[in-house]
């Protein structure tokens, strides 16, 4: 739910090669179950989607934000 330019610093200090979704109106967060309504906020999530649209891969919290796991899962898509 970061805003655009926070998503894009933090991609250029863990070298994210790939796009992060600015949730700013809640949608996207509201669709996947993982917004907390009563406080407006969803805990830090990573989805890892394919190209058919399958959800491959769910880290929350911690490790959301160690890429590492993901950089491993999305060579292992392709």
């Amino acid at each position: 739910m970061d805003a655009r330019p926070t998503q894009k610093k933090f991609a250029e200090e863990v070298g994210a090669q790939f796009k992060l979704l600015s949730d700013w109106e809640k949608d996207v967060s509201r669709l996947y179950g993982v917004l907390n309504e009563e406080r407006g906020i969803a805990g830090r999530n990573t989805f890892l989607i394919d190209k058919q649209g399958i959800i491959r891969r769910i880290d929350s919290g911690s490790d959301a934000i160690d890429i590492a796991g993901l950089k491993d899962a999305c060579a292992q898509l392709q």
